[in-house]
């Protein structure tokens, strides 16, 4: 059987934990057909060829592709030479066999791991949460903030929302409608008794809200 090159144990338990094992080839969710998926979030074999409808494959052989993949992957981001810790190493493979090589050159993150703008780099990876129809999957949401916390180990002053959904929408929030009505929908299904707890918490003494009475009404309602 294949095995890491190095000690990737970090990565392949990210990567099994959150694509778990499927011994049947299952199509993809947006297209119904191509490409399939098995194992531990294989679509193509060692030799190129991809998985087709109606394959299967023991965890054995899942195994044996995975590590197949991630040497692969290893190999692919030493080349950049970028001189990254294990940890950022290992968090990277995952992302990148959850997102595809050719997804991630698109990303920025070559070019924020060339001036070791970390804070930047799991912003980019943050942002990588949604389907086809851009809606939050509820899995890569955690497979996420576990790649980015697996990175920024013993990595300091990079700001807390930096793999927070709440503190990310409120740097972003622009009280666009959608944007408006995405909070009162969060507010409605929150208990009152944690969200006034947040509202005094969230108070400072020389601003207590820090908003325009037309904002105020935007977020609240009269």
């Amino acid at each position: 059987m294949i095995t890491p090159m190095s000690d990737l144990s970090c990565a392949i338990n990210l990567i099994r934990k959150y694509e778990g094992f499927n011994e049947k080839a299952y199509p993809d969710p947006t297209t119904g057909g191509d490409p399939y998926t098995f194992g531990y979030g294989t679509q193509f074999y060692p030799d190129g060829s991809p998985v087709r409808k109606g394959h299967c494959c023991s965890k054995e052989k899942a195994l044996e592709y995975l590590f197949h993949e991630i040497n692969l992957i290893e190999t692919q981001l030493l080349k950049l030479n970028f001189g990254l810790e294990s940890h950022m190493l290992q968090a990277l493979i995952s992302f990148v066999h959850s997102i595809g090589w050719e997804s991630f050159l698109y990303t920025s993150i070559i070019d924020h791991l060339e001036l070791e703008n970390y804070e930047s780099v799991t912003h980019e990876i943050s942002r990588w949460i949604f389907d086809a129809d851009h809606k939050v999957i509820g899995g890569l949401l955690d497979r996420r903030r576990e790649e980015i916390d697996l990175f920024l180990q013993g990595v300091s002053n990079i700001p807390d929302y930096a793999n927070s959904v709440l503190l990310t929408a409120f740097r972003n929030y622009t009280a666009s409608a959608k944007q408006v009505n995405a909070i009162r929908q969060l507010e409605e299904a929150i208990n009152p008794y944690v969200l006034s707890e947040f509202a005094n918490n969230f108070q400072t003494e020389e601003d207590p809200w820090g908003i325009e009475e037309d904002d105020a009404y935007l977020l609240f309602g009269r």
